[in-house]
Formats: C-alpha cells, structure tokens, sequence
C-alpha cells in the first residue's frame, strides 16, 4: 500500500504547509504506535516526496531526482541555531526546521524560490488578493 503526505487545501489547516504536515506525521506515527522507531525522517521524506507522487499518479515524472524526471529540487539552510548540531540532514530538516528554512525551490529546473525571494510571482499582489478574498469571506458570513 502506498501511504504519501500532502495537504489539502487551506481550508483545513490554513498553511499549506507540507514540511509541517511531514513532521505531524512522523510524530503522531511514534505517539500512536508508541515507539520511536516507527516512522523515521527518512521514510516521512520518502512519503512526501515520491509516495505522493505515486498517489498523485505522477510516479514516472515527479518524486524523485532521476535522469527524465522533471528537476524539482528545494534547499534548506540548516545553518540556524534551532537546526544545530546537524547530524542528519534529512531528520534535521523533519523535525528541527520549518518553512522558513527553505531558501531555493526549483520546479522543472526552473528557480520559483530564490534566497527565499519568489522569482515568477509578485508577492504584495498576492497578499493584497488574499486579504481581499479575506474580506469577501468575512463580509458573507
């Protein structure tokens, strides 16, 4: 059985935020089953990255870094305070980071996040539509 991570919308939890969603998961994981072991960083990263693409039905395209496959790559800056010392990468980024470590994002190879400044969308104008939208949802309550 293929069990992957994802949000769903901003409607459940208001973040979109999977890097956060991985480390419930991999938490709640030990809670329940009671042991430490149960669902490492390592097999949390795997949920999210390629199991979601296989849930998604984009297994042969997206998921995994492989000649042929769209080049999605994002990069943390584990070089904060929070994320010291960095023994593993990979469970450092599950349970000692959070979104704003992310400091590049490229999807298909192109740069979408760059020093942690979006490259392709105008950020003002997406807070400003927001808060409009916001304000819509607010207004028909």
């Amino acid at each position: 059985m293929n069990v992957a991570i994802g949000t769903d919308g901003a409607a459940s939890n208001n973040d979109l935020d999977l890097l956060g969603e991985t480390r419930t998961a991999a938490l709640l994981a030990k809670a329940v089953a009671g042991s430490a072991t149960a669902l490492g960083a390592h097999r949390a990263l795997r949920m999210a990255t390629l199991n979601g693409a296989r849930a998604l039905g984009l297994a042969p395209c997206i998921g995994s870094l492989e000649v042929g496959k769209a080049a999605d790559i994002t990069a943390f800056d584990l070089s904060g305070l929070a994320q010291q010392p960095v023994y593993d990468p990979v469970s450092q980024s599950i349970y000692a980071s959070g979104r704003e470590c992310v400091r590049h994002v490229w999807v298909a190879g192109k740069a979408l996040l760059r020093d942690g400044q979006l490259t392709t969308l105008d950020e003002p104008a997406l807070v400003a539509s927001a808060r409009a939208f916001g304000e819509r949802i607010a207004a028909a309550r």
